[in-house]
């Protein structure tokens, strides 16, 4: 009779069956949420790995993309649902509930399609019972319409508080978008832009390539870098990338680059925080079409392996910016992209926005300061000095620059506008550059250009 029931129980237990798309997607999802792991790293390798046709490779990218940037968002829904604090339930529960209501709310996919095919990746993941848990969840979204679930934020009285969750951002970075743009309507725009995914944006390296090589190719000439293009495609299947002789770029990264080797001169250049690699490769090319000797600077062991790779042939050292005197060598150019909190990038590393704070500000900031010191010594007089982040926070921009100008009377800043494309307007601050991604379509990068005084005692 045992035998019977077991038998029974065996074949009414089906065993999961979840799709390798949504099974590859939590995958990386709890490697970024619990490991530190970087969408923008992790998720290209795990494609290229893959055998997905470019259908199932773009419903990955959105499932991981998408809900690491909207899962601010998703959280303020599933918080009403759970029957305990959200914050107190299981991190895999989350992380799968989080990418069923992203299915649910912003993708084209019918519900009761989108809670079964989560559902059968938990039972893989997490097992039976913390699945039923899970299928409870979404059932509870998807009994109510998207418009139902949002219809409270009308009646919210904190901007701030109906903005972060409307557009999934934390609330502290919101006022410090406000802090700069000055009005709601623009903080708006800029939030939206980042919940928006950005095409690969693609850079030929003088020497190597041109920008009518990446147009060949179907990409689309960036609107004020000369040098890029954005592709509607996997760069990783171009010849050009693959042979080392373009790379992929931010066009704000590019103008990062650019307007620094157009102020720049001398014959001697440094790239103070080189990795992973982008500008340096790009300024390495551009210094040995001049003639310049041009040297990497990188921390980390790993990273300074990737600029080794992309500097054709320039030096790279590997070791704290901060000793960089220890070398013995000065330069007539030094540019620092700092260590930052990444405000600028968030469409681009959506799971930024998540795991940076205040505190981290504060830490970041001196560290950037450290740098800058450690720079100004290394720059001969007469000689440039670029400090630039991929944030546009007053603390790392505009503050850095007046103190290190205060700290250090040997310097002078140099006005930017003349050093910008002609063509790229409402773009200055403080006589920096500073790039906002909802007006100019980039990273929200930021560039001031310093010089030493020849004679620092006059």
């Amino acid at each position: 009779m045992q035998s019977t029931v077991a038998k029974a129980r065996r074949d009414n237990f089906k065993a999961p069956k979840p799709d390798a798309v949504r099974l590859l997607a939590f995958d990386i999802l709890t490697e970024v949420n619990r490991n530190e792991g970087y969408s923008n790293l992790l998720l290209p390798a795990a494609l290229n790995a893959s055998n997905f046709e470019d259908r199932d490779r773009n419903l990955t990218t959105e499932l991981v993309y998408g809900t690491l940037r909207m899962q601010g968002k998703h959280d303020w829904i599933l918080a009403q649902i759970s029957d305990r604090p959200w914050s107190e339930v299981d991190a895999g529960i989350v992380d799968i509930s989080r990418m069923g209501v992203h299915q649910i709310h912003e993708l084209r996919i019918p519900d009761h399609a989108a809670v079964s095919a989560t559902v059968e990746v938990a039972r893989k993941r997490l097992g039976e019972s913390k699945a039923s848990f899970v299928n409870a969840l979404l059932r509870s979204v998807t009994r109510k319409s998207v418009e139902e679930w949002f219809a409270p934020l009308e009646e919210m009285s904190d901007l701030i508080e109906k903005l972060s969750i409307q557009y999934s951002h934390p609330q502290w970075i919101i006022s410090t978008y406000f802090d700069l743009l000055k009005n709601w309507q623009s903080v708006e725009a800029e939030l939206a832009t980042n919940n928006i995914p950005a095409l690969p944006t693609l850079v030929s390296w003088p020497g190597y390539s041109t920008q009518a090589d990446l147009v060949e190719l179907g990409a689309e000439p960036t609107v004020y870098s000369q040098l890029g293009a954005r592709l509607k495609g996997n760069p990783a299947n171009l010849e050009l990338i693959q042979h080392r002789l373009a790379g992929v770029q931010d066009e704000g990264s590019q103008l990062v680059a650019t307007v620094f080797a157009a102020a720049a001169s001398g014959d001697s250049w440094l790239d103070l925080c080189a990795g992973p690699g982008g500008k340096a490769a790009l300024l390495s090319s551009i210094a040995k079409e001049r003639g310049i000797n041009f040297i990497a600077n990188e921390l980390s062991h790993p990273r300074a392996a990737l600029v080794r790779k992309v500097v054709h042939g320039a030096t790279v050292w590997c070791g704290d910016g901060r000793d960089v005197a220890q070398h013995g060598q000065s330069f007539d150019a030094v540019i620092i992209d700092a260590p930052c909190t990444g405000l600028g990038a968030l469409r681009r590393r959506p799971e930024v926005r998540w795991r940076r704070s205040l505190a981290h500000l504060r830490e970041l900031t001196s560290l950037q300061r450290e740098l800058l010191d450690s720079a100004v010594s290394v720059v001969n007089p007469g000689g440039l000095l670029g400090y630039a982040t991929c944030s546009p926070h007053l603390a790392e921009t505009t503050v850095q620059v007046i103190d290190i100008l205060r700290k250090h009377p040997e310097l002078e800043q140099v006005e930017i506008a003349e050093f910008l494309p002609a063509n790229l307007k409402d773009a200055v601050r403080a006589q920096s550059m500073s790039l906002w991604t909802h007006k100019h379509g980039t990273d929200a990068m930021f560039l001031a250009l310093l010089r030493k005084k020849e004679h620092s005692g006059s």
